[in-house]
């Protein structure tokens, strides 16, 4: 009994840090879905990001946004790539543009610095088309230990 709550446990941590969720936009039809597929590391509060955009359905998604939100704030100043702005005390918004079906967008890689250095963080991503519409968020639990969390 022991062992499959084990199995249990270690199977929804592996579907949370690690999966590759599809996401569907909001407005853009029932054939159309994005999935980020990238990486996130911790280092005494400050987190890397890179992750590719994918077009997973059959019809073309129009110029979306990607909106990366941490269970931390993040400290005032942030030096941010092109595309990217703040939105918030825990956010950034990234544009990820118009995707062909089963495209693939630019890469988007991102430093950020928290306010403090947490032991963990988690970090959400999720899809924010016009109107603010969006997608459920994509989870990614990263610890502080310097290593890449995949999702």
């Amino acid at each position: 009994m022991r062992t499959t709550r084990v199995l249990a446990a270690c199977g929804a941590a592996l579907m949370m840090i690690g999966g590759a969720a599809s996401l569907a936009v909001a407005g853009s039809g029932p054939e159309a879905g994005l999935a980020y597929h990238g990486a996130a590391s911790l280092a005494a509060g400050r987190v890397d990001v890179r992750f590719t955009p994918r077009n997973l359905g059959t019809s073309a998604v129009p110029a979306t946004s990607v909106r990366l939100a941490w269970s931390e704030p993040l400290a005032d100043r942030q030096t941010l790539p092109d595309g990217c702005a703040r939105s918030g005390e825990r956010a950034v918004l990234c544009r990820v543009g118009a995707l062909a079906a089963k495209g693939v967008g630019e890469p988007v890689r991102l430093r950020v610095q928290l306010l403090e250095a947490p032991s963990e963080v988690l970090l959400e991503i999720g899809t924010v088309a016009d109107g603010g519409q969006g997608s459920a968020p994509q989870r990614v639990l990263v610890l502080d230990t310097g290593d890449e969390y995949y999702f």
